[in-house]
């Protein structure tokens, strides 16, 4: 079957007379105006362009299918004008929940302008939470999430993994000393989450590798955790992208193994088919990889 970025390299071909003013007109470099056209050759198993000493010409089957590529090329034309339009008509609000530090690093990226400009009238209202908010019950429209996903309701894709270490202080390493084995951190303070998060796999985790260890403050968002242990109070279990990103903080042990899960783009099948809820569901998967740094670091 031939692409039609291989048809768009024969218009250009044709129009243009070489491969380099090709290439210059479509933007890429004039191997892969070669390559393309050979591609294309390959599907059709004759040649459809000839090089001579003034260029470029097409051979006799290639003037068979110029008119026929150019009709394929206004139709993907209309269809990317159709897609535009109902873009440019899409609005309202789409609640997403995520960490705080997440959305921090999302609004330091170019991902929240490039959507607002291919949708300028859908707005994202961000819901910051440590917590699962409940998509079935309406809380959010769709999660940024990491960790085990229960319901097996909702759909969703994976978009990267979230990985975890231990962080402190400068000041506190230098005051109680630098953990080198997962046995040491018994021995240590902590900073922990408080009953609401108690069953956040951080918490559970802790419980199981420190039970000896002192809890000496406990927050209710991963965020407060992160500033207690800048303030040097103890140890503290962090995502890499938040831990690494604090210059007050070393990342002291890990990644851990065991607190390592994958983040997800999800919502409900319902809302996945509602046009405001889609666009911003597909342009997280279409922007994957400028999406996965800022979520694993």
């Amino acid at each position: 079957m031939y692409d039609w970025n291989d048809l768009k390299v024969l218009l250009a071909v044709a129009r243009h007379g070489s491969t380099t003013a090709a290439g210059k007109a479509l933007g890429v470099n004039q191997s892969t105006v070669q390559r393309r056209l050979l591609a294309l050759e390959r599907c059709f198993k004759r040649p459809l362009v000839q090089r001579h000493t003034t260029g470029y010409r097409l051979t006799a089957l290639g003037e068979q299918l110029l008119p026929l590529a150019e009709r394929v090329e206004q139709a993907a034309q209309a269809l990317a004008h159709e897609l535009g339009r109902q873009a440019r008509e899409l609005s309202g609000v789409v609640r997403v929940t995520c960490p705080e530090p997440i959305v921090h690093k999302l609004a330091a990226s170019s991902l929240l302008e490039r959507f607002h400009a291919r949708y300028p009238n859908l707005k994202i209202e961000f819901v910051m939470s440590d917590r699962y908010l409940d998509l079935n019950q309406g809380e959010v429209d769709v999660a940024l999430r990491s960790g085990d996903t229960e319901d097996a309701a909702l759909v969703g894709r994976k978009i990267g993994d979230s990985l975890w270490a231990v962080y402190a202080s400068a000041a506190y390493l230098a005051r109680r000393g630098r953990p080198e084995r997962m046995e040491d951190l018994g021995h240590h303070d902590w900073v922990g989450l408080d009953a609401s998060l108690d069953q956040h796999r951080a918490a559970l985790w802790l419980k199981q590798v420190a039970p000896a260890g002192r809890i000496v403050a406990r927050n209710n968002s991963v965020l407060g955790l992160a500033c207690s242990a800048k303030a040097g109070l103890g140890l503290a279990p962090l995502p890499t992208p938040l831990g690494d990103g604090e210059p007050e903080l070393v990342r002291v042990l890990g990644p851990i193994p065991e607190l390592t899960r994958i983040w997800r783009v999800l919502t409900t099948p319902e809302l996945r088919r509602t046009p405001r809820v889609a666009a911003l569901f597909d342009f997280m998967v279409e922007e994957m990889a400028a999406l996965r740094p800022i979520i694993t670091g």
